[in-house]
């Protein structure tokens, strides 16, 4: 096998398990392990994956998102789900605000069916979509590219958001511990704040297996945001810390429920 046809298989493994072992890497592509080392260099170096003893993995860490390419691949059915739920928010004739990341890019693809709509967006994944759909008023938010995001950051996105007005403001993140969200990047956290600044109301989209986590930067405290979407019942203790503070959680329904 190939360099590069390895690598590409390791990043399925990590799609399929979210870890590796390097012991079970070198097994199973029967090559030293020295070899393994010096794929998850490259591919860690590559923004891929995150290596930690022993492995690897794409599990989110305090400085560490896996790549967009590889979050679009996971979880898919949540992401329907939590997509299907926060479109029951929208309502024709909104102004709706849809920031970076995977999930927010499937319920952006979703929104035409609440048209006319306006939408305001840094997220490529959003604006691909929207761009030729009728009745949908499309604002593209420029910026600095990042394709570990895949979206725009930066000044020029955060100037555009301060001159602009949004009924709902829809906002992923990648890490919740106790009452606050959290992420690892600066840039993407300013983008996240002008949204929910410029919003009449905000809508926190977060996958339960994010409840828990902590990341470098906080993003907001979870009373900031209107409605708190995810897919399925975060562990208990956290469950019961957002009770006792009143913050109501929304879990999003399987479609024969």
């Amino acid at each position: 096998m190939k360099r590069e046809e390895r690598r590409q298989a390791i990043m399925d493994l990590l799609v399929a398990t979210r870890a590796v072992d390097l012991d079970d890497l070198a097994e199973r592509f029967a090559v030293s392990k020295m070899t393994i080392h010096r794929d998850l260099d490259d591919l860690e170096q590559a923004g891929l994956l995150r290596k930690v003893r022993g492995g690897a993995t794409i599990e989110a860490g305090t400085q560490f998102e896996s790549d967009f390419r590889i979050r679009a691949l996971q979880d898919s059915d949540a992401k329907a789900r939590m997509a299907r739920a926060a479109l029951d928010l929208v309502e024709p004739g909104m102004t709706v605000m849809v920031n970076d990341g995977s999930m927010a890019a499937l319920l952006g693809a979703s929104l035409a069916e609440k048209a006319p709509l306006t939408v305001i967006t840094n997220n490529a994944a959003v604006i691909e979509p929207l761009k030729d759909m009728a009745r949908i008023t499309l604002i593209a938010l420029g910026g600095i590219f990042s394709a570990k995001f895949n979206g725009f950051f930066g000044l020029v996105t955060e100037n555009a958001l301060s001159r602009l007005r949004a009924d709902l403001a829809f906002i992923s993140a990648p890490a919740v511990s106790g009452l606050q969200a959290f992420h690892m990047d600066d840039a993407v956290i300013r983008a996240k704040r002008a949204m929910m600044l410029a919003a009449g109301r905000s809508v926190l989209l977060v996958n339960h297996r994010r409840f828990g986590r902590s990341a470098l930067h906080a993003l907001a405290d979870l009373s900031e945001y209107q409605a708190i979407i995810t897919d399925a019942a975060p562990d208990p203790e956290d469950r019961a810390a957002l009770d006792r503070a009143g913050i109501p959680l929304t879990i999003a329904k399987h479609s024969d429920r």
